[in-house]
């Protein structure tokens, strides 16, 4: 398995990088626009959708959760995550829907893509991680591959 998959890495390193480079430009674009907003402007929106629809408890919580980030110094880091998630759920939108109308006009798509889309589920992210790691590099996009593979 690791021969096969080396010899995939070193000969398909191209392709890999190319597939990789649309995900790049999302997640560059989600952050320069997440990070560019100031962060008591987040906080206030943030705030104002909270409790449009939670309510006043819950737009307290995130209020008081998003100021203790910006106290303890992650802001950053958060609005990093956050680019990482909003490609994340941009791309498996992408992929998800199309897919989902698909099998529900084909039952030959769907007995095919159901055993696959179960098992794809029921492994724990980090078991292909890996193998995503090897083939695209290391950095947020095999995260963002991840977590559309497990969302889908």
């Amino acid at each position: 398995m690791t021969i096969g998959l080396r010899w995939v890495v070193d000969h398909y390193r191209p392709f890999f990088q190319s597939v990789k480079a649309p995900f790049d430009l999302l997640l560059q674009w989600f952050g320069i626009a997440l990070h560019s907003v100031p962060p008591v402007v987040m906080i206030i929106v943030a705030g104002l959708a909270a409790w449009q629809f939670g309510g006043r408890k819950v737009a307290g919580v995130i209020v008081g959760a998003l100021i203790f980030m910006g106290l303890i110094g992650v802001w950053q880091d958060a609005m990093t995550t956050l680019s990482i998630v909003l490609t994340s759920l941009v791309v498996a939108v992408m992929l998800g829907i199309p897919l989902g109308i698909w099998a529900a006009r084909s039952e030959r798509v769907f007995v095919v893509m159901r055993p696959i889309l179960d098992g794809m589920q029921t492994i724990p992210a980090f078991v292909y991680l890996v193998p995503i790691v090897m083939l695209f590099g290391i950095g947020n996009v095999p995260g963002v591959i991840v977590t559309v593979i497990f969302a889908v």
